[in-house]
């Protein structure tokens, strides 16, 4: 529906809100990344365009690492030496890994269908 302003007796169609461009996510679904400052590693298998996660959430990460918000987040399913999980992380809190091989998640294999090359391959959509 058009905002509609009245001038003059005659209606004009009010000019679109103008949003910041939004960032492109340097991240795609089914890379497998690791953490800059923490040692872990995963593979994304969702993006948020901006923060999309609890202020409690966010304040909870250490102020000098603490991310900004305005940046693609991205949902791993992560492991480390010790645990398998699911993270949330930031687009300046993750690189690339060049190690080539998969992520040890027991959920990967329920989201992705394979891992060719150094990336997961999703499975495709289940719909009606």
């Amino acid at each position: 529906m058009d905002a509609r302003i009245e001038k003059s007796g005659r209606d004009l169609v009010a000019p679109p809100t103008v949003l910041t461009e939004a960032r492109l996510a340097k991240y795609a679904i089914g890379q497998v990344v690791r953490h800059r400052h923490y040692p872990f590693r995963g593979v994304i298998f969702d993006v948020d365009p901006t923060f999309a996660n609890t202020e409690q959430w966010w304040l909870s990460i250490p102020e000098e690492i603490r991310p900004r918000k305005d940046q693609p987040f991205y949902h791993l399913l992560a492991e480390n030496d010790e645990n398998a999980y699911v993270a949330y992380v930031s687009e300046q809190n993750l690189m690339p890994d060049d190690s080539g091989e998969p992520v040890g998640h027991p959920q990967a294999s329920l989201i992705f269908e394979s891992f060719e090359e150094g990336h997961y391959v999703l499975r495709p959509r289940i719909s009606h």
